[in-house]
């Protein structure tokens, strides 16, 4: 059976996990671990003895754990923008673009079958945690230079394209849309962890029905405010 594969950026890793066994058996793993874990304390020492392999082996594919972090992250990225790109087939209105685009941005995150070997929940619950780290360090701006960030900000054009089809006026289609990515992931987080930040609650069966609800009345509240 073929398997679908994203084509990411060559500078996320030494040699791409997805030609192996052992490039996916790595990632998969990690996962699984950093889920379980916390980035903190998820070590390629831990992820060795898990896959009853060296850390030599696992440094062949990724330079450090904060490489393998960006790979994960932008996979999921990646995997979203799919998502959106397939639930906007053979549709013309750019609003309901938009809505599609923030229904999959906040729905609960299940496994995918067209991607068997990763474990999209736990990703998701990874992106949530953990995504921040990506991108909030010292070497970012190198990080940026070598591409490692493309798949956020590929994701983040296709939401502001829908922004600006309906209303080409709205000059912060890129901030709106960078803004509402993160804040579907925060506001989860936040609930769970510092629910006095948001009206949002861990205990609503409908937690993630409401948040895509915050983020309609952001965005579109945001565009035709510019009118």
């Amino acid at each position: 059976m073929n398997v679908l594969q994203f084509v990411l950026s060559e500078n996320l890793s030494l040699r791409d996990p997805q030609e192996t066994e052992l490039g996916r058996k790595i990632v998969q793993e990690s996962i699984e671990m950093i889920d379980m874990l916390g980035f903190e304390c998820f070590t390629f020492k831990k992820l060795a003895q898990r896959i009853e392999s060296t850390e030599a082996s696992i440094y062949r594919y990724f330079e450090n754990k904060h490489k393998l972090l960006i790979y994960l992250i932008t996979w999921y990225w990646q995997w979203l923008e799919y998502k959106i790109d397939y639930g906007i087939q053979n549709i013309a209105s750019p609003k309901q673009k938009l809505e599609i685009a923030i229904r999959i941005l906040a729905e609960r995150k299940e496994k995918d079958p067209t991607f068997p070997e990763i474990n999209e929940e736990a990703l998701y619950r990874i992106v949530i945690a953990e995504s921040d780290k990506t991108y909030l360090t010292k070497q970012v701006d190198e990080d940026n230079k070598e591409g490692l960030f493309r798949g956020f900000k590929s994701l983040c054009k296709m939401i502001a394209g829908f922004i600006r089809e309906i209303n080409p006026e709205f000059e912060f289609a890129h901030s709106l849309a960078s803004t509402a990515m993160q804040a579907a992931h925060q506001q989860l987080f936040f609930a769970r962890h510092l629910p006095s930040l948001t009206e949002l609650s861990d205990s609503q069966q409908d937690m993630h029905a409401q948040n895509a609800h915050f983020l309609k009345i952001m965005i579109f509240n945001s565009i035709n405010s510019a009118t």
